[in-house]
């Protein structure tokens, strides 16, 4: 049978945004977003500290109402509690309750953590150790492969985000500095004087993601970098000034964000299908495990997967069954990993003895 066409009627109504706030310390963009959660138009708010370490402190602003983020520093903590909380704002959407509101604080941190994470890889690679065992400052090359997984993990989030069923704000860093060529030379302007750019902390590409974009200053107006929206019109190089800047004027006089409101209808978008499937069968730790999936999998075409896909999750489903029946390293085989550390040091040991008695030690 042909695909058939899935369409709709547009709602025009206006979707709850991503908000990426940047700019310089002590700008006040923590104070903006805090003070936002006393807002009478929203429901549960959760603010995820990962540099400031000052989310307590804010605690202290008269009617404000959140809760702090616990995490263990790591990645995947991190990204799991950022995802528990969309499923809550999805609950809470759902059953027709006020807006959540996420607050990362901030995706600078958050981009310098997988930055971090990309140079120690490098340094761990092959031709790296070699590099410094011989010179220990010696330049380390990130490889294009390791900025990619730094910029899967940095998605992972901002597609939770951009997909987030409430109100979603990033915060970042953002200063001016000094312009330099692709050969990380500085650019000069006809009087010889260094051209000075604005760069916000964070992957590139993140204005572009997000719905509207605030830069505050400490000595000017916060300004609207960039909306996305009908409402009016920010022209580039432009920023639009917001004397009297705050984030519940932003999102329901500005943008004209209601109880209407809905979530972004936006899916995250994937090569193919078979993702979740992926991660379930990565996640089935037994044979009775893989047979459920494996019976699952035999409603073919219901189960919304193309043949190619089809066939692709069942051979990850009989791999996933050989790697369970495989012995596992460890084990006390004889070609275990053990009994090799165990035979090395009974070898060792020998040869110690025979030095001690004057005679050889037998072959290994």
């Amino acid at each position: 049978m042909p695909p058939k066409i899935k369409s709709r009627k547009p709602t025009c109504v206006i979707p709850y945004p991503f908000l990426l706030i940047e700019g310089e310390e002590g700008a006040g963009k923590s104070y903006a977003a805090i003070e936002f959660t006393k807002s009478d138009h929203i429901g549960q708010a959760y603010v995820l500290d990962l540099s400031e370490g000052s989310a307590d402190e804010y605690g202290a602003i008269p009617d404000v109402k959140f809760e702090i983020i616990d995490h263990d520093g790591t990645f995947v903590d991190i990204a799991e509690q950022v995802e528990a909380v969309k499923e809550e704002a999805r609950r809470a959407a759902a059953a027709g309750e006020k807006p959540v509101v996420l607050i990362v604080d901030s995706g600078t941190a958050l981009w310098r953590m997988l930055s971090d994470w990309a140079h120690a890889r490098a340094r761990r690679s092959k031709s790296n150790r070699a590099k410094l065992r011989d010179d220990p400052d010696a330049n380390v090359d990130v490889t294009r492969n390791l900025w990619n997984d730094s910029v899967d993990r940095w998605y992972r989030v901002v597609n939770a985000m951009q997909t987030f069923p409430g109100i979603a704000i990033m915060l970042a860093r953002g200063k001016e500095v000094s312009a330099t060529n692709e050969d990380g030379q500085p650019l000069l302007d006809d009087r010889r004087r260094a051209v000075k750019e604005w760069r916000v902390g964070g992957q590139k590409d993140i204005g572009f993601d997000a719905t509207a974009w605030v830069r505050m200053r400490r000595d000017e107006h916060p300004a609207l970098v960039k909306a996305r929206t009908l409402k009016f019109r920010v022209e580039k190089g432009s920023p639009l000034p917001l004397p009297d800047f705050s984030i519940e004027h932003l999102v329901y006089d500005l943008l004209g964000c209601s109880s209407a409101s809905q979530p972004r209808n936006m899916p995250v978008l994937a090569g193919d299908r078979t993702g979740p499937w992926m991660d379930r069968i990565a996640a089935a730790t037994s044979r009775d495990d893989c047979v459920a999936l494996w019976e699952e999998l035999g409603a073919g075409p219901e189960t919304g997967l193309s043949e190619t896909e089809w066939h692709t999750v069942k051979g990850a489903v009989r791999a996933r069954v050989a790697e369970l029946a495989a012995p596992q390293d460890g084990i006390d085989g004889p070609d275990s990993a053990a009994a090799r550390l165990r035979a090395a040091a009974e070898t060792q040991q020998a040869e110690a003895d025979a030095e001690v008695l004057g005679e050889p030690a037998a072959a290994a």
